[in-house]
């Protein structure tokens, strides 16, 4: 059969129309911020509600929780179980309360939720689950926002709960989440033996980029062989990924100071100057975005920082007044951070530059030792204030740091880590 001129030209132009829709077919594909096919993040209690919570099907269950314990969806993890019909006997909730709006040190009283629901205070008079409230279920199920810092409390909550769950001798079950600043490097110093505190329970690097499952993982090996430990795994998870770079993902603030994931990759960065004279920028706008002090020169503390040539932040100057916490009422000055490269931004290079910096020019009013046993506990060591008074090189703190948490990493067999 032959074609004649039309025949030719109608098959010719339905060909240049195929290549041209598969052309921009492909083109999106190559173009889009994430793959098309990529497996949609699903927390653990996501998980859990798509087998209806069968996992705890017909268990006395207690959940430990705060507001920041949603789905994907934004249901508080409790509704989801109520609604599945889990016999939820108890909530008990960790430093901040329940609904994460206590100041960080504030002791927590026990309320109630959904009318009935009790919740019982893990920061209140004791820290430790109660054991005869344990033996009233079957399993206690924890379910908390991590931020990835060694001496953010929720990840010493999860070790005590453990502790009293292998006690009480009933299960112990984690809805694993995101680690929200997970591509950040493991860094900053590991935990001197006698350091141990509530700001520095796991001896894990002070960034140290795992999820609470995969602790939790870590703590049964180290410490609760015996414990019926159970982890429900996330899916979609990736460690390359800052939790704000997954499509969909809303940031609820787990405290009332990490209000986004920037101020959570920031927060190694300056949350030593909590044991120190100088204000972390609580009771601003800008809570541990920002730091200053009455005796502070704003230039002057910029000038010498910036001849660190510190990867991924710059400094602007500023001036504020908190309106609680350090030097309340008072006229700072001091910096505020921006970041400008998270996948370079090294939190605890960082921390360390602050601090000689600040060590050198204001020794008389930084006051290092005069709260030297908390800034110990959050740093894990008595070396780290040790080498910043002695003013020991930048690279020398770092490689000493880096020593020790390169080591965690050789030590630890790839079965505590979940993901890839």
């Amino acid at each position: 059969m032959t074609l004649d001129n039309r025949s030719f030209s109608m098959l010719y132009d339905i060909g240049k129309k195929s290549f041209f829709i598969l052309f921009l077919t492909l083109a999106a594909l190559f173009l889009v911020p994430h793959p098309v096919f990529a497996e949609r993040l699903l927390y653990g209690i996501d998980r859990l509600e798509a087998s209806g919570c069968r996992e705890l099907s017909g268990l006395r269950v207690g959940l430990i929780t705060n507001t920041a314990g949603v789905t994907r969806g934004g249901e508080p993890d409790y509704s989801v179980l109520l609604r599945s019909g889990v016999r939820l006997k108890f909530l008990m909730a960790p430093e901040h309360g329940f609904s994460a709006d206590i100041e960080a040190g504030k002791m927590v009283g026990s309320t109630v939720v959904a009318d009935t629901l009790p919740v019982y205070s893990l920061y209140g008079t004791l820290k430790k689950p109660d054991i005869h409230q344990l033996r009233q279920i079957d399993v206690l199920v924890y379910d908390l926002q991590d931020i990835g810092t060694r001496c953010y409390t929720y990840i010493s909550t999860m070790k005590i709960a453990m502790e009293a769950c292998n006690e009480a001798g009933i299960a112990f079950m984690v809805l694993d989440r995101p680690n929200p600043v997970a591509p950040l490097s493991p860094e900053g110093f590991m935990l001197t033996p006698g350091y141990e505190s509530f700001v520095g329970a796991v001896n894990i690097p002070f960034v140290h980029g795992m999820t609470a499952g995969e602790i939790a993982l870590l703590l049964k090996e180290q410490r609760y062989r015996t414990l019926d430990l159970r982890v429900i795994p996330m899916q979609g998870y990736r460690r390359n990924r800052f939790a704000d770079e997954y499509p969909g993902f809303t940031f609820k603030s787990p405290s009332p100071n990490i209000r986004t994931v920037d101020a959570a990759i920031v927060y190694p960065a300056t949350v030593f100057l909590e044991a120190t004279s100088v204000s972390e920028g609580r009771g601003t706008d800008a809570p541990f975005m920002q730091f200053g002090a009455p005796y502070i020169k704003s230039e002057e503390l910029a000038v010498a920082l910036r001849k660190y040539e510190l990867p991924g932040v710059s400094f602007d100057n500023v001036v504020f007044q908190p309106c609680s916490g350090k030097f309340s009422g008072e006229r700072c000055e001091g910096l505020k951070l921006s970041l400008t490269d998270r996948k370079t931004f090294s939190p605890f290079r960082t921390a360390t530059a602050l601090l000689l910096v600040l060590q050198r020019l204001y020794p008389d009013n930084i006051a290092l030792d005069r709260r030297g046993k908390f800034f110990d506990n959050l740093a894990g060591t008595p070396l780290f204030r040790e080498m910043i008074k002695k003013q020991l090189p930048l690279e020398v703190i770092m490689e000493e740091s880096c020593r020790q948490a390169g080591e965690f990493s050789r030590s630890n067999p790839s079965r505590f880590f979940l993901y890839h």
